[in-house]
C-alpha cells in the first residue's frame, strides 16, 4: 500500500524533469521545419550565347551567404558563374569562368533583396549538333545561420552536442528577431507614405473644392455683367 501511494508522485516528478528537454526538442524541430529548402538540381543548355540561368533567394545586408555549386561533366562547354543582387545600386559579387567540379564561394550581401546565382553554358570549340548539349548543376544556397560551420565552432570552442545546438538556436532566434525588425521598419515606411498620400488627397480635394467654388462665383458675376449689358436684366 505504501509502494502504491509513491509510484505516480515518481511518475510526476519524472514528467516535469523531463519537460524542459521535451519542449526544446520540440522548439528545434519545429525551427528545422520551418528553414526554407535551398538546394536545387537543374540542367544548364549550351550555346554559343547562352541566356542567364538565375536561381534566386532573399538576404538582409550582411548576411552570410555560402554558394555551392556542383557542375556535371560536358564536353566542349564552359559554365560561367555570377552572384549578384536585385537592390538599388546592382552589385555584382563575383563572377568567375569554366567552373568544374564542386564549387564553393561565400559572400556577404550589402543591400536589401534578393542574391541571385546565374549561370551561362558556353559552346565552345564550335561544335555543333543537332542534339542540344547540357549540363547538370547541382546548386545549395545556405543564408544566415544555415551558413555557419556550426561544427567547426564546437570543434574549436570545445562545445558539446547540447551547446551546439543550443548556439544554432541562438542564430536562428536572431535571424528571426532581425527579421522582424526589418518588417516593423518596413511597416513604418508604408504607414508614412500612407498618411503622406493621404494629406496629398485631401490637400489636392481642397484644391479642387474651392477652384470650382471659385469658377461658380466667376461664372456668376460674368453671366450678370453679360445679362446686364443686354439689357436682359437690371
Amino acid at each position: 500500500m505504501h509502494s502504491d501511494s509513491r509510484l505516480p508522485r515518481q511518475r510526476q516528478l519524472f514528467s516535469l524533469s523531463t519537460l524542459p528537454i521535451f519542449l526544446f526538442s520540440l522548439t528545434l524541430c519545429v525551427l528545422n521545419l520551418s528553414q526554407p529548402v535551398s538546394a536545387i538540381k537543374f540542367e544548364i543548355p549550351a550555346y554559343r550565347y547562352p541566356p542567364a540561368k538565375c536561381i534566386w533567394n532573399a538576404a538582409h545586408p550582411g548576411a552570410l551567404v555560402i554558394v555551392t555549386a556542383n557542375v556535371g561533366p560536358g564536353d566542349n562547354q564552359r559554365v560561367d558563374v555570377e552572384i549578384v543582387d536585385s537592390g538599388p545600386e546592382k552589385n555584382t559579387y563575383l563572377s568567375k569562368r569554366g567552373i568544374k567540379g564542386e564549387s564553393r564561394f561565400a559572400i556577404t550581401a550589402h543591400s536589401e533583396g534578393d542574391v541571385g546565382v546565374c549561370f551561362k553554358n558556353y559552346l565552345e570549340n564550335g561544335a555543333t549538333g543537332e542534339k542540344v548539349k547540357s549540363r547538370v548543376v547541382d546548386l545549395d544556397v545556405d543564408i544566415g545561420a544555415d551558413a555557419v560551420d556550426y561544427n567547426a565552432i564546437a570543434n574549436q570552442e570545445s562545445l558539446s552536442g547540447l551547446e551546439t545546438e543550443m548556439r544554432k538556436l541562438e542564430g536562428i532566434v536572431k535571424e528571426i528577431v532581425d527579421e522582424l525588425g526589418y518588417l516593423k521598419k518596413r511597416e513604418e515606411r508604408f504607414q508614412k507614405t500612407n498618411m503622406s498620400t493621404n494629406v496629398r488627397v485631401q490637400n489636392f480635394a481642397w484644391f479642387t473644392m474651392f477652384s470650382l467654388i471659385g469658377l461658380g462665383v466667376w461664372m456668376i458675376f460674368h453671366m450678370r455683367s453679360f445679362f446686364k449689358k443686354k439689357y436682359l436684366i437690371d
